[in-house]
């Protein structure tokens, strides 16, 4: 077990030694999940929101976005492409919403995407903080894992991003965590790397947060700042975006080393920075791809921050290009296998 000083002078590592550890992370990785890279091809169905998050662009108060909802003959024909093309699962990402017709209409559409795929495909859910009782109706129609970021485990930091009031709990948030472990789902979070305020040690604390709450999956990006958020004011004492990219892939690494078997994914994000970014992170130790198969017209709309990458891509062309990709970041795809986490088996046994 890594300890939290020993984790900060990992993340401020330069140069050769930091060459090191993406070395050692990269081999932690092929000798525990092996080289196959996971597709999990992403629908971002809705971008209305109830919440007021600091930083993101889709947040309740803007009100320069334009809200959409996709159809739901939309959001099947995306899952059919995913079913067709081999990918074996879906994740469906939308704004938090918990009102029953939202309940209702996602409990709907897993039972439709089990019911095309001959219930072939993996249905990974990110929709924010439910009760526990939503989480299991919808466990029980076919969603087996689920992505719900903390963004920070500093109660502080938290409430620095978030405004601090009853629709935004640090409390609920870790509540929902634990709701999800207990009604069964591979249960995933992540932060946010390079906030305002936020220090080494704090990153330290949610890599030991992610290793104490015994979790399955990870998704972990630079922060980039939109303009249309409160956050935006305080872009002049931001790292630089290649320092939060670099810093990035420095907690992917130090991750990998203190939770082999875990699945990390190569956040969309990095390419936001590099345009080679997520071969990037799944060459130091990422093992989760996700291919946007929102339908164009409305992924201009789906901006959480700026410069967010693939936006007039089709799904035909995100998939090629992400073969050719992941091919020369020297990885294979795991087509027409879910690519469960290896640590949720363990964990339930």
């Amino acid at each position: 077990m890594l300890d939290k000083q020993y984790i900060i002078k990992l993340l401020q590592l330069s140069g050769e030694k930091r060459t090191k550890l993406l070395q050692r992370s990269k081999e932690i990785k092929e000798e525990t999940v092996g080289k196959k890279v996971y597709f999990r091809g992403l629908v971002e169905f809705s971008n209305i929101c109830s919440k007021d998050c600091l930083y993101c662009g889709i947040r309740k108060s803007n009100t320069n976005v334009v809200r959409y909802q996709a159809t739901d003959e939309e959001i099947l024909d995306a899952c059919r492409f995913a079913w067709k093309n081999n990918f074996a699962s879906v994740v469906l990402q939308s704004g938090e919403i918990s009102s029953l017709a939202f309940i209702k209409r996602v409990d709907g559409l897993l039972k439709k995407i089990k019911q095309l795929s001959n219930n072939e495909l993996g249905i990974t859910l990110s929709c924010g903080e439910q009760s526990k009782d939503t989480y299991k109706r919808w466990f029980e129609s076919g969603a087996h894992r689920f992505l719900l970021r903390i963004e920070s485990s500093n109660r502080d930091l938290y409430y620095k991003i978030h405004p601090e009031n009853d629709k935004h709990s640090f409390k609920k948030r870790i509540e929902a965590l634990g709701f999800l472990k207990e009604t069964g789902y591979q249960v995933g979070t992540g932060v946010m790397v390079g906030l305002p305020f936020q220090t080494y040690a704090d990153l330290a604390n949610d890599l030991l947060f992610f290793k104490q709450l015994d979790i399955d999956m990870c998704g972990m990006g630079p922060y980039i700042e939109h303009e249309d958020t409160p956050l935006y004011q305080y872009q002049n004492q931001l790292k630089t975006k290649q320092e939060r990219f670099d810093l990035t892939l420095n907690m992917i690494a130090v991750l990998r080393l203190m939770m082999p078997d875990i699945n990390i994914a190569a956040a969309t994000a990095l390419q936001a920075i590099d345009p080679a970014g997520r071969e990037k992170a799944l060459s130091v130790g990422a093992n989760i791809i996700m291919p946007n198969l929102t339908p164009c017209d409305y992924r201009k709309e789906y901006q959480l921050y700026e410069d967010k990458p693939c936006l007039d891509e089709d799904a035909e062309l995100c998939r090629n290009c992400l073969e050719a990709r992941i091919e020369l970041a020297g990885s294979e795809i795991g087509y027409g296998e879910w690519g469960d986490s290896k640590h949720f088996y363990k964990r339930k046994s």
